[in-house]
């Protein structure tokens, strides 16, 4: 990401025949991927097999952005071996019994299990698969909601000219809160009460119409020839056409969905908005004091026996490294992983204080890199996470995240975790790497509609759209975000540092923008079809990250 620029090696045109800096490195006899704006746009639809495994495909060969892990492992990795290495996954925590997770969890082999004891004098009692932050915590408030209860009885109702010359700036901050508060509130409120309002409307029509045909689940050419015979069934008629004109699947499945929708921002209004929730009094400490380190216990699956609240962190966890052998669910992007759960985030905003905790703890417990796929806009104590990203550039990890799904440059809007913000440019850490969503459409739309970017601030793009991968209790779901892009290139990165270890984290962040995939093409950017640029100017890199490239310049650069 951003300033210093890597200036890629000229590897265009050039066979290589050459072996690795380690005896467990492939011997390669490649040549890269370029000249992508010749390929061929895909007209077809993608099938059900091609769109469970897009984040994995090649360009060339199937017309699909993917990152050409399978050519990578077909073709450079095939049976070598490499070393073990173990990527910490900071997020709501993670299955770690799932059926293609539990054979690559992390175990901290200088603690006992169970005796209630700090064996290795780590800090944390009892941590054999990492550590659980947020205690039993579940839903949280925004910061900026946070942000507003704090500050709300100093500068509620106070004018401008009243305020103190030293409260300036808190109270600056105090009036941004409430204005993001304010909007995104009434924005949550809006959502839930127009999808109510559709959801009565098609339910009123959809019984209607059942009773009449004698079926719940009728097509739409059922729909469109059954007889209207009043003013009210031809109302129904008109709207359940439409609606079924729009949609795949019946109308129960849609009310279904239009429920999921009423949950999901009904939820936003209980939790994030609600000034009445103190969602940290469970966990038992200060979370302004850096200092107060005795809270959270080593359950990184958290408090719901049912485990609805990591689906998140699950599905990240699986496409960094879900078991490639065992012939069941996934194949992640790496082998050789050893995935370390640190439940971290919430149902809403994450401290700054657990975040930089959790950026230690994976460093000092061996990580060599950490996944954060999670963002937010407003801060209260950055420094506190600037600093651990510092301690791990310290340690040679890298730190892989996701840069964030409002179709915002980030350039102009500065969000956290970061290595730098709008007004500081300048990164002031070599080691942590921005990743963009891709979709699965290469051309015009081949970034997500979600996806920030950045010249500055966004380093390079990854496969984020409508991904497959791990979920609770076996599970197996489509999701999307930043949040899959930014796994999908921690995937790679630990294949680098399995098979070139003497790579630094600084180098493997090179490789991985130096040999991604270039294109010239002009792109629509945050959904908006009248807003489009170069993809070469919405990250530092202008690239894609691609597997089976990094593996060449990887190579290259070890000797």
């Amino acid at each position: 990401m951003k300033i210093p620029v890597f200036k890629p090696f000229l590897i265009a045109g050039m066979a290589m025949a050459v072996a690795g800096c380690s005896s467990s490195a492939p011997t390669i006899v490649s040549t890269p991927i370029e000249n992508i704006d010749t390929m061929p746009l895909k007209v077809t639809d993608l099938t059900e097999t091609e769109l469970k495994g897009w984040g994995g495909a090649d360009l060339v060969e199937d017309t699909i952005p993917g990152m050409s892990v399978e050519k990578a492992y077909t073709e450079i990795i095939k049976n070598t071996k490499g070393n073990k290495v173990i990527v910490a996954v900071i997020d709501s925590g993670v299955d770690i019994t799932h059926e293609d997770l539990d054979a690559v969890i992390w175990t901290n082999e200088d603690e006992i299990p169970n005796n209630n004891k700090d064996d290795d004098r780590n800090g944390y009692v009892d941590d054999i698969h990492g550590w659980n932050f947020l205690g039993d915590a579940v839903e949280e408030n925004m910061e900026y909601t946070r942000i507003l209860k704090k500050l709300k009885p100093k500068f509620d109702g106070v004018p401008v000219a009243s305020v103190k010359p030293e409260d300036k700036k808190e109270f600056e901050l105090y009036k941004r809160a409430k204005a993001e508060y304010d909007k995104e509130y009434n924005e949550a409120l809006g959502m839930k009460n127009q999808y109510e309002g559709i959801r009565q409307q098609l339910e009123m029509a959809h019984k209607a119409v059942s009773a009449k045909l004698g079926k719940e689940d009728y097509t739409l050419e059922e729909l469109q020839a059954m007889e209207a015979n009043t003013e009210e069934m031809q109302q129904y008629k008109a709207f359940l056409t439409q609606v079924m004109t729009n949609i795949k699947g019946s109308i129960p499945e849609s009310m279904v969905q239009l429920d999921e929708a009423i949950d999901y921002f009904s939820g936003r209004l209980n939790s994030h908005f609600n000034l009445e929730l103190d969602g940290r009094a469970v966990v038992g400490d200060d979370p302004d004091d850096i200092n107060d380190t005795n809270y959270g216990n080593n359950d990184v699956t958290g408090p719901d026996p049912k485990m609805k609240d990591i689906k998140h962190g699950t599905h990240v966890a699986g496409i960094i490294a879900a078991e490639r052998d065992n012939n069941i669910g996934i194949k992640g992007v790496a082998k050789n992983v050893l995935i370390m759960p640190i439940r971290a985030v919430p149902d809403g905003d994450e401290y700054d204080k657990d975040i930089a905790l959790a950026i230690r703890y994976a460093v000092d417990n061996g990580a060599q890199i950490i996944n954060t796929s999670f963002g937010k806009y407003f801060s209260t104590h950055p420094e506190w996470v600037r600093d651990a990203i510092k301690y791990a550039e310290q340690h040679d990890v890298l730190i892989v995240n996701a840069g964030g799904n409002e179709g915002l440059d980030l350039d102009t809007n500065t969000v956290y975790p970061n290595d730098q913000d709008v007004e500081n440019p300048q990164e002031f850490a070599d080691n942590f790497l921005t990743v963009g969503a891709l979709s699965f459409t290469y051309g015009s739309n081949m970034i997500a509609s979600f996806s920030n970017y950045g010249k500055n601030n966004v380093d390079v793009f990854a496969p984020g759209t409508q991904i497959w991968s791990t979920t609770p209790n076996n599970g197996y779901e489509f999701l999307q975000g930043t949040s899959m892009a930014a796994p999908a290139v921690a995937g790679i990165a630990a294949l680098i540092r399995s098979y070139y270890p003497k790579l630094s984290a600084e180098q493997v962040k090179k490789v991985i923008m130096d040999s991604g995939l270039s294109s010239s093409a002009t792109v629509v950017i945050g959904g908006d079809s009248s807003n489009t640029k170069k993809f070469s100017e919405l990250s530092t890199s202008g690239k894609m990250a691609n597997l089976y490239n990094a593996f060449i310049l990887a190579d290259k650069l070890s000797k």
